[in-house]
């Protein structure tokens, strides 16, 4: 429990027993001599405190008021008594008012009945009757509050009205408090909706910026991979090739010099030593989840990610026996379930994908598959992930195939040939 919270309830349960202390205190202070000895006080408070704290109310001839007689047999010290008794409660209900509104509710009705009874028997008891006014607001949900006020309101009015006025105080109080509880039910119900559509309206807010953070974050990355391959290509069509194009005609022209051709031998020495740098440069250059990972763990890793991420259920199988590849049939195929899975997760509506990786003696297929919304794949659109996915299945020699309707979910397939590394490595790991 808060600190201002437990210090809340005691404040309540104080307020309650000092206004009754103080109504008990003008009722003695301005009791009859009989009770008490209002002549020691000054006169210009003895007077005006017997007058109305009086429990003498003027009645016309033949008037009955039949709420006062109701308690005319019930002394009201007892009724300060069992008030003080009805007190405790509140210390121990303001911590479960939510939980136990009913319950609140009753015990605030039956209190203001009590202090009715009181302000009838000795008007000075009104003060402890307006304890009605903190309670309800401190303690009612917002939509009764209203009406917890009113009621405190009528209890002060009505019981200190006479009996000839009574009926007509409680027609004219009802046909405004009848309003006004109408009016503050609705503001509070109208208030609640507002809160909630603000509560939904952030949760939004901070759910959109979290998914254009994320956004932002994989275009970054996907640029900063995609630059690397393109790199790692140029490097390996241009510089790479003309490195093996000069160790050639280096060993040439060693083999028609003949032995002891120091710088020939040096000049080759050097040029492999500089293919060997590219080569692994081109292996620096490729996707990060395989540099220090086989294709098959890239790619669950990577799915495992994707479905964390995008919150749908996705199934990653590996059927064959993994083998490994060339690293551009490698990056093709990461690659190419890579955009897959972001284009299921951006448009497709999928609550199921599977990916799936085979090895053949020949192919390496990859496969995937959402229970999405379909779309035509003959239809032209903006996007460019699909051409992207055919490029770069392309550019390692194989190819792509979408199948897909709208309301049957999309098919992606991918088949390339199972090209080894080149020189019986390993692919660089």
């Amino acid at each position: 429990m808060a600190v201002g919270e437990g210090r809340e309830r005691w404040i309540f349960a104080g307020l309650g027993y000092g206004l009754l202390a103080l109504g008990s205190l003008a009722t003695v202070l301005g009791a009859p001599p009989a009770l008490s000895t209002p002549e020691r006080l000054p006169s210009w408070l003895a007077g005006p405190l017997a007058i109305w704290t009086s429990q003498e109310r003027p009645q016309g001839p033949g008037e009955a008021d039949p709420v006062a007689a109701a308690w005319a047999g019930v002394p009201w010290p007892f009724l300060a008594l069992l008030a003080a008794v009805w007190l405790a409660p509140v210390a121990w209900l303001h911590p479960v008012r939510e939980r136990r509104r009913a319950l609140v509710v009753g015990h605030f009705v039956v209190l203001q009945a009590i202090a009715a009874g009181l302000t009838l028997k000795a008007p000075g008891f009104v003060v402890f009757a307006s304890i009605g006014y903190p309670l309800a607001i401190g303690m009612f949900p917002a939509r009764l509050v209203m009406a917890g006020v009113t009621l405190t309101a009528l209890v002060c009015v009505a019981a200190q009205a006479g009996p000839g006025d009574r009926d007509t105080l409680l027609t004219v109080l009802a046909g405004v408090a009848v309003p006004l509880v109408a009016a503050g039910w609705y503001v509070a119900a109208e208030h609640d909706k507002r809160r909630r559509l603000v509560e939904r309206l952030r949760a939004a807010m901070d759910e959109n910026a979290e998914l254009n953070a994320r956004l932002l974050d994989q275009a970054r990355r996907a640029g900063v991979l995609d630059e690397r391959h393109r790199v790692a290509g140029e490097i390996h069509d241009t510089l790479a090739q003309d490195l093996v194009a000069l160790i050639g005609q280096l060993d040439a022209a060693r083999a028609a010099a003949g032995p002891g051709s120091e710088h020939l031998d040096r000049a080759a020495e050097l040029a492999r030593r500089g293919l060997a740098e590219t080569r692994r440069s081109i292996s620096a250059l490729r996707p990060e989840p395989l540099e220090s990972t086989e294709l098959p763990q890239a790619l669950r890793h990577m799915a495992d990610s994707w479905a964390e991420t995008s919150g749908v259920n996705l199934r990653f199988e590996v059927a064959g026996t993994p083998v490994a590849l060339a690293p551009d049939v490698e990056s093709a195929l990461f690659r190419i379930a890579q955009e897959a899975l972001a284009n299921v997760a951006k448009h497709a509506q999928a609550t199921r994908t599977a990916l799936t990786l085979t090895y053949t003696d020949e192919l390496v297929l990859l496969d995937i598959r959402d229970d999405g919304r379909g779309f035509v794949p003959q239809r032209r659109s903006d996007g460019f992930g699909l051409d992207g996915m055919r490029q770069r299945a392309g550019g390692v020699g194989g190819t792509l195939t979408v199948e897909s309707e709208p309301g049957s979910g999309t098919a992606i397939a991918a088949a390339v040939p199972a090209i080894p590394p080149p020189d019986g490595t390993d692919g660089g790991r």
